[in-house]
């Protein structure tokens, strides 16, 4: 593959497609657009009873964009259940790149003053298309993604992309949907404008539980998207 640069990754999104590599100590990359498309409808997460335990608790501090890096470094590591992973070198710098720009996010996960899990993903208009998540402690990135998704909400956003879905995710509610059919979805979420730094409430338990559930905050309103900015992809 040719070289990458933020705002052809930024057009491919936009497009449908994303890249991978074979695994982390391979460089090369290449593009994937699958037959069919991993969402996390947002008004469908599903929240266990003892996920909502978790949540009501507050065991972790949430935080936004606070080490991206460090993010997307425990997302590639290996671990006893993971031996293999495949963001390598290249696609942690990529996005690195794109977070400098604000176009990729991090929701995490801090206990103690350690890191101890969470998720990143790319954003443009109003969509998100999540990425990879991590968990160094039980429940950590399912907090964080019960956090994406009421912030999401909160900011008026249309479409969570999971690209794959895997038994993890199908308990959380994630869904398979055509290509042609994500591609309605797509479309408008990426002529939209959402404000991922509307909510300010990770602090406030049942709030986020509500928004995560489907609410939505009254005063984010879907607005036609802005010509500039770098949340556009040209």
């Amino acid at each position: 593959m040719s070289a990458i640069t933020p705002q052809i990754l930024l057009r491919a999104y936009a497009a449908g497609i994303f890249p991978m590599a074979e695994s982390a100590e391979d460089n090369a990359l290449y593009w994937v657009e699958p037959e069919e498309r991993g969402i996390i409808p947002l008004d469908g997460l599903h929240i266990s009873r003892s996920l909502r335990k978790v949540v009501r608790k507050q065991s972790f501090e949430i935080a936004i964009d606070r080490d991206f890096a460090a993010v997307i470094a425990s997302c590639a590591a290996k671990t006893a259940d993971r031996k293999s992973t495949w963001i390598n070198a290249r696609i942690r710098n990529l996005y690195i790149q794109l977070f400098r720009i604000g176009a990729c996010h991090s929701v995490e996960c801090w206990k103690g003053g350690e890191l101890v899990g969470g998720l990143y993903g790319v954003r443009i208009g109003a969509a998100f298309f999540g990425e990879s998540m991590f968990s160094r402690v039980p429940d950590a990135s399912k907090v964080a993604l019960v956090h994406l998704v009421a912030r999401l909400n909160a900011g008026g956003f249309r479409l969570l992309d999971a690209q794959f879905v895997n038994p993890h995710l199908e308990r959380l509610g994630a869904i398979i949907v055509a290509k042609t059919d994500y591609h309605r979805l797509l479309e408008p979420a990426l002529a939209a404008e959402a404000d991922f730094f509307a909510y300010r409430a990770d602090r406030d338990a049942e709030e986020t539980l509500r928004l995560a559930a489907g609410g939505r905050n009254n005063s984010a309103e879907l607005r036609p998207a802005r010509t500039s900015g770098a949340n556009r992809t040209g």
